[in-house]
């Protein structure tokens, strides 16, 4: 039996904390909770006024017992009197008049006063007093009731009488009202709860199974959520959760294709930095040459062999997670500008480059890492005119902090629906074939500095990109 008692108990505790710590059980016990204020709150002025009721009755009973002795020769004997006042459930009653105070008894004859109730200055408060205060310490009590009379010639009616009935009819009377305060609690409770459960509880559960479901494998798409067609706040939260999902799914799937394509172009810019090492070599050798034209063009070719080196020395520590950080110091501007809009419209003569860097503007950069970002944005830019033409201009400003360069076309500017993804790898590109990596590159060195690029404006009179490099705090 005690194995059984505490098996018993253990149970009720596993389900009174599944209750507990539910969303649907807090609901449940909150809403009955609430529903029980609300009777409770009901109780007390029921209580109060039918102990008034009760009052009223005995004081009318032994009204109406006295009131034939109230005539001149009623030829009414005292022991009808007597029993007459004792079937209206009164030991005395007392009838003052202005002349005289008349006192009619019963066969018992009162001890003591305990309580006096005065029911002409009676209201809902002091009902509701004499209420709680008959059921919580009456039933042995004699009371004195004082209140307004229909007899003739008489200032009030006092009845004295024994409070035991009035509590016993009082206690039944609040027993029933909290027994259909508890029902209607319950009732209510429940449909509230039922209601509640169907319109929010359930949703909610299906949304969090959907989110657990998806935890344990975001790359399975099956498992994104599938949204209703409600409008209300639990249809919003779904839709929103499953485009959330559906963007880390798609970015998943973006970082697995990126890693595979990071293997790939490492062993390719492997292979590429040996020919690189070689087409130096040779440039060097030709750093020799006397000829004029090859003296002129020697040094662009070193540079540029020079680039393609680090820059493939520099993809692969990439693709290794092991971008270096800047190796900044002040550097003139308007050299790199130049080198990197020659490099990036190389062939393309019907665009036409615009230096406005003015030659005295230094910049805390790490010098190859701002050529890489200024490459990278001219060079998109230099693509999207390549057909039509036009003008690619550079401008810098230093700032209090900083450095801003405008990078800025005269072109047709970038379609609305490519500028939410524009610095999303693969996916900021507006031309067949390109790789959408240039401008996300260009923003993570320039975030490397603790810069960022931003665009500025896109409309049909052009584009303007904006690179912020701010000085390093002292």
């Amino acid at each position: 039996m005690a194995g059984m008692a505490r098996q018993g108990r253990s149970r009720f505790a596993e389900g009174w904390a599944l209750v507990a710590h539910s969303l649907s059980g807090r609901l449940l016990l909150l809403t009955i909770l609430y529903a029980m204020l609300i009777q409770a709150a009901i109780f007390l002025p029921s209580v109060g006024r039918y102990h008034r009721s009760l009052l009223d009755r005995y004081v009318e009973s032994a009204e109406i017992a006295i009131l034939p002795f109230t005539e001149p020769q009623n030829g009414l004997s005292p022991a009808l009197r007597a029993q007459l006042l004792t079937r209206a459930g009164a030991i005395a009653v007392l009838l003052p008049r202005p002349d005289q105070r008349e006192i009619f008894l019963s066969n018992e004859t009162p001890s003591k006063i305990d309580v006096t109730i005065d029911l002409r200055k009676a209201g809902l408060i002091t009902d509701m007093i004499d209420g709680m205060n008959c059921l919580l310490h009456g039933g042995a009590r004699i009371l004195h009731v004082i209140a307004p009379t229909r007899i003739k010639g008489a200032e009030a009616v006092e009845v004295i009488l024994n409070e035991k009935a009035i509590h016993a009819q009082l206690k039944s009377y609040a027993w029933g009202v909290l027994l259909l305060a508890f029902l209607i609690s319950i009732v209510t409770a429940l449909l509230v709860f039922i209601s509640l459960y169907l319109v929010l509880v359930r949703p909610m559960r299906q949304i969090t199974r959907a989110m657990i479901r998806f935890r344990k494998n975001p790359e399975d798409a099956s498992r994104i959520v599938a949204p209703s067609s409600r409008r209300d706040e639990i249809g919003i939260a779904e839709r929103e959760l499953g485009a959330m999902q559906q963007n880390i799914y798609d970015s998943l799937h973006q970082r697995a294709r990126l890693a595979a394509l990071g293997t790939a172009v490492a062993k390719i810019q492997h292979d590429l930095r040996n020919i690189l090492s070689s087409a130096q070599l040779a440039s060097d050798e030709l750093m020799k040459s006397e000829d004029s034209s090859v003296q002129r063009l020697a040094p662009r070719l070193v540079s540029s062999i020079d680039h393609a080196v680090a820059l493939a020395t520099n993809t692969l520590r990439y693709g290794r997670t092991e971008e270096h950080s800047p190796q900044r110091r002040m550097v003139r501007l308007k050299p790199i500008a130049e080198e990197a809009l020659e490099a990036a419209l190389s062939g393309k003569e019907r665009v036409v480059p615009d230096d406005g860097v003015d030659d005295t503007i230094e910049i805390d950069a790490d010098a190859a890492q701002l050529f890489r970002i200024l490459l990278n944005i001219v060079r998109n830019a230099g693509e999207a005119l390549a057909d039509e033409g036009g003008t690619i201009s550079v401008r810098a400003a230093r700032e209090e902090h900083g450095t801003n360069i405008d990078i800025a076309d005269n072109g047709t500017g970038i379609p609305e629906k490519i500028r939410e993804r524009l610095f999303q790898p693969f996916a900021g590109t507006t031309r067949t074939g390109g790789s959408g990596l240039g401008l996300a590159i260009a923003r993570d060195l320039a975030r490397a500095h603790g810069g960022d690029v931003i665009l500025l404006k896109s409309d049909s009179t052009g584009t303007q990109f904006r690179v912020s490099i701010p000085d390093r705090e002292e």
